[in-house]
């Protein structure tokens, strides 16, 4: 693992271990069944409070390592690398898992005219952003990439279960996506095998099961986005939820004292800027809220709480650089503010 691989895994270890204390709000003698693996890029945790089964959770663990060798851009092999191989020349025969989550993306890069753009590979490469080779790119190399970038050439065939990029050198990314279904699937497999109360973290896609064990909603703590080091702005209590935050503070590099962060804009090359930091979705299905969660941070403030508002069946909160934070009404509520130098703006 290279060094900022290790530092970023390291980073999300403390969130998750300041956060557990959140998480459990459980009595001591009722604690869960644990493992934590660096998969997907980031560290994944389980936690399992009740029909507590080291064979559950080597399954679900399986369950997250066969879609990571489908989908992963950072390993040779996958399926994603050899449908970019095939890019401007012929379809690729991909799994039922690839098929659906690619699917899927395409229709949110189509449902949200194209802010996130599961093709977005290209311009994520020629960044960097959160390895070693992460650099500031010349506009003409940006523009290069940019050319490349267009959900409109993903051509599925339905009946073959293939898949094919129309032009040669485009590149499919699905960190974006791909988590969120690997949530959803951990999810499916301990609701199969009876675990009523548990919670599931990869990185930042937070599942939880049910109420906790004591009968009460989960506390979710909220990162605050203007630190590294585990700091939270808050919590949000929650039941049967996903809880999908993404933020400035996940992956970054900085430039003649100019911060550049992972969030990109598709339509300028560049990370986008506004005066959001983070952005948190709760919803129902993790790979939903994955998807949408960097459509709202491209809205900001005022047009995404109306777009969330708009959807059925989802909540966001959004925090600015300047320490503010908006929530939709149906979340509102359940915000538990504990820094004081954030405040509940609206």
């Amino acid at each position: 693992m290279s060094n900022s691989k290790r530092s970023r895994a390291l980073i999300v270890f403390i969130i998750f271990i300041f956060s557990s204390v959140l998480f459990q709000g459980c009595s001591s003698n009722s604690e869960p069944l644990e493992e934590t693996q660096f998969l997907l890029g980031t560290i994944c945790t389980i936690k399992i409070y009740d029909n507590k089964s080291e064979d559950v959770m080597t399954k679900a663990f399986n369950r997250i390592k066969d879609i990571e060798n489908k989908m992963s851009v950072n390993k040779t092999g996958t399926e994603v690398d050899a449908i970019a191989s095939a890019a401007g020349k012929s379809y690729v025969k991909v799994s039922d898992d690839t098929f659906y989550v690619i699917k899927k993306g395409k229709y949110y890069s189509e449902k949200s005219g194209g802010v996130f753009d599961i093709t977005i590979g290209p311009l994520v490469k020629l960044w960097g952003i959160g390895t070693d080779d992460a650099r500031l790119p010349s506009q003409a190399e940006i523009d290069s990439k940019k050319s490349l970038i267009n959900y409109k050439d993903i051509l599925l065939n339905e009946n073959e279960k293939s898949v094919m990029l129309k032009k040669q050198g485009m590149m499919l990314d699905l960190g974006g996506i791909a988590k969120g279904y690997a949530a959803d699937e951990v999810a499916k497999i301990l609701k199969e095998n009876n675990v009523q109360h548990a919670t599931i973290n990869l990185g930042g896609n937070v599942i939880v099961l049910n109420d906790n064990i004591n009968g009460k909603p989960w506390s979710i703590g909220i990162q605050n986005p203007l630190e590294t080091r585990g700091e939270i702005v808050g919590s949000v209590d929650v039941t049967s939820k996903t809880v999908v935050t993404s933020g400035i503070y996940e992956r970054y590099f900085e430039k003649d004292g100019k911060r550049y962060h992972h969030i990109l804009n598709p339509f300028t090359g560049y990370p986008m800027d506004n005066n959001l930091a983070s952005v948190t979705i709760i919803t129902d299905i993790s790979i939903d809220a994955d998807a949408m969660t960097k459509n709202l941070f491209y809205l900001g403030v005022d047009k995404g709480l109306a777009y969330a508002k708009d959807t059925p069946n989802i909540e966001a909160i959004f925090i600015t650089k300047d320490k503010k934070i908006y929530a939709t009404d149906g979340i509102k509520s359940k915000i538990i503010i504990k820094n004081s130098d954030y405040k509940l703006a609206n």
